[in-house]
């Protein structure tokens, strides 16, 4: 059976707030785009590692590392509110080629390597009604123990009804409460057709990809930063080989 064609799409725009220029900032050497790069280049099922940017600095940095920057993004696709329906889109629609999968490898997780997206492309492959393919994880903060505080404060409320259980979930022990996951930004995958039928990056039938260790470690502002480098240094979690000298050196 041949299997269907498939691109992996990068999204880094360049307006990261929370931590300036997250997408270029050195980690273990190399900008940490490098790693989700490196990480969709070293599976041999996508045809193509399209880079999506708004930035020309970005651009040549994902040059250097090996992916494909065809365009830049418009700029009205890359404000910190604009859905990735909408890069998503006008990325399908203006590259010549037409492929049937796309995955979206982002660079905020370092931790994911190409064994990740190996794993998600067989289970989607393997699960023909589903329309996509999401990395999600346990939480850790149940939303059965989550609550809303009335309008004067003075009171609250649990946030999901729970008037029908014998013994409400506030109430219970995290391991008696029905697991619950969070989604998280490791890895997507998708038919294609899911964007350009029903104009939506997931579609309606969704299969959950259950990250292993630290590959659902999401680098969202300083802090997470900083973690990422004591995991690093104390070996409890590993980058993906790169195989090209670091951008940076090659540009002083």
């Amino acid at each position: 059976m041949t299997a269907p064609s498939a691109v992996a799409f990068v999204p880094a725009r360049s307006g990261s707030e929370r931590v300036p220029q997250k997408n270029v900032r050195e980690l273990a050497g190399h900008p940490l785009l490098a790693y989700a790069i490196e990480t969709a280049l070293q599976c041999d099922e996508f045809e193509r590692v399209v880079v999506s940017t708004d930035s020309e600095e970005i651009a040549d940095v994902a040059r250097w590392y090996g992916a494909d920057v065809p365009f830049l993004r418009p700029t009205e696709y890359a404000s910190s509110t604009s859905p990735d329906i909408e890069w998503l889109r006008f990325t399908l629609e203006t590259l010549p080629e037409r492929y049937a999968l796309f995955a979206l490898i982002r660079a905020t997780n370092p931790f994911r390597g190409p064994d990740a997206v190996h794993r998600g492309l067989g289970q989607l492959l393997a699960t023909p009604e589903a329309d996509s393919l999401r990395a999600v994880e346990l939480v850790k903060q149940h939303p059965g123990k989550t609550w809303v505080l009335d309008e004067d404060a003075r009171t609250m409320r649990p946030l999901l009804d729970q008037s029908h259980l014998e013994v409400a979930w506030h109430a219970g022990q995290y391991q008696a409460l029905p697991p619950v996951y969070v989604q998280n930004s490791a890895l997507e995958i998708a038919w294609t057709r899911v964007v350009t039928e029903m104009g939506t990056r997931e579609g309606k039938v969704v299969a959950p990809f259950l990250t292993q260790g630290y590959e659902g470690f999401n680098v969202d502002d300083e802090e997470d930063w900083e973690h990422a480098e004591r995991l690093l240094e104390s070996g409890r979690a590993s980058l993906p080989a790169v195989g090209r000298p670091p951008y940076a050196a090659a540009h002083t």
